[in-house]
């Protein structure tokens, strides 16, 4: 799976949040913010062919929990990219 291109990080009123460049990206009725984790999460992943394991190993290594516990994280955090059709 793979961020889609068309959405951006951005910073606005000290948030990072997912803005849709072009057609439609004056369309602000659902704003998507990112905490520290998931905000990392994209720039690591940002462009790249991605799957569940290598995002938990990013978070095992970046914040040295255990895989268990970085599999289930990061199968939330692509469960909530997905539900707001961030990834294809």
């Amino acid at each position: 799976m793979k961020i889609k291109s068309q959405y951006k990080v951005r910073e606005m009123a000290g948030e990072n949040v997912v803005i849709m460049q072009g057609k439609g990206a004056s369309d602000l009725t659902r704003i998507i913010s990112l905490n520290e984790s998931a905000l990392y999460l994209w720039g690591e992943v940002e462009g790249k062919e991605f799957d569940t394991k290598m995002v938990a190993e990013l978070l095992a290594e970046q914040y040295g929990i255990d895989m268990d516990i970085a599999e289930r994280d990061a199968q939330r955090w692509i469960d909530r990219l997905e539900e707001c059709g961030l990834i294809e």
